[in-house]
């Protein structure tokens, strides 16, 4: 079988100032995550290489995700952010092209005060710059911005997107329309990929279940196709529902209509191929002992920055 990509998680040093979307009563996440915390969490599910994204607006995170990326083989790439709709983004290109893991770019359009800031010339402009890039797009939005983002893919057609957690379904409601419409419209654009990540909190925390769920994951399938589907943890904010395993379980089960080649693509090739990943890497099934090795060599090494789920 192929690798086991999680193409979703985020790594963090928390401190209250940084991360202002994690409030009070998100207690599972108000503390580290790191390089150590994650290998401990896939252990059991077979996934050997992974994709960290940004959590926070700022280039310091993005240039620590890079230094720690480098230093781990499980890490195969990073989606970061830089400030796209600034004048100054065009000469950043270089820089961002010369970083190895660096494999795409994000920014936060669920939070903005603008529900249209998706389609503002200065951000568009900066979008435009990154056709001449192998760079991905990802893009971070709710539900009520899937319409606005079917015109801002399309005025990108030479650009690969994916789109984050489906665009954030009501779950919790179990509202269906208008992002049953909005996605498989969205879906129709070949240049657009989505991950099946961050789908649990979205549901009720503590009550979900896999038949809540799967509404919403057979439609992503059935718009997208195994082919432009992939599997995501959104760890640790998957914490806020449920654990890493139990995510990958029900993942597992929300899956078990594919085919073999499917199930193949949706949990590793899909993320590989658009991500450009080097494949084959960290040793999932090397002895406990050899991973609580690196594990603590991981927690000892000096990091430093360089100048609701996300």
């Amino acid at each position: 079988m192929s690798e086991k990509i999680d193409a979703h998680h985020h790594l963090w040093r928390y401190h209250p100032g940084e991360y202002p979307w994690i409030g009070e009563h998100m207690t599972a996440l108000r503390r580290d995550f790191l390089v150590p915390d994650l290998e401990q969490a896939v252990l059991s599910t077979g996934v050997s290489g992974t994709i960290a994204v940004q959590a926070r607006q700022s280039l310091a995170e993005t240039a620590w995700l890079l230094a720690v990326a480098d230093e781990s083989p499980m890490i195969r790439g990073v989606v970061g952010w830089t400030p796209i709709a600034s004048r100054n983004f065009g000469a950043e290109i270089e820089w961002l092209c010369a970083q190895r893991k660096l494999k795409g770019l994000r920014h936060v359009i669920q939070d903005e005060p603008d529900d249209n800031y998706i389609l503002s010339p200065e951000f568009n402009r900066g979008i435009a710059l990154l056709k001449s890039t192998s760079l991905v797009y990802d893009i971070l939005i709710a539900e009520r911005h899937l319409a606005a983002a079917i015109d801002f893919v399309d005025a990108h057609p030479n650009q690969v997107f994916v789109l984050d957690h489906a665009a954030k379904p009501r779950i919790r409601e179990g509202v269906m329309e208008p992002w049953r419409y909005h996605l498989s419209e969205l879906a129709k654009r070949e240049n657009v990929y989505c991950k099946l990540s961050g789908l649990v909190t979205e549901a009720d925390w503590v009550g979900w279940t896999v038949n809540d769920l799967s509404p919403f994951t057979d439609l992503v399938l059935e718009a997208f196709g195994a082919e432009r589907t992939m599997f995501g943890s959104d760890w640790p904010v998957c914490l806020l529902a449920t654990t890493y395993t139990e995510w990958h379980t029900a993942f597992q089960s929300l899956i078990t209509e594919l085919s073999a080649t499917e199930r193949e693509q949706v949990l590793g090739l899909t993320a590989a191929n658009v991500y450009h990943l080097q494949t084959g890497g960290w040793p999932n099934n090397s002895s406990e002992n050899d991973r609580a090795q690196g594990s603590r060599a991981d927690a000892d090494a000096p990091h430093t920055y360089a100048s609701i789920n996300r």
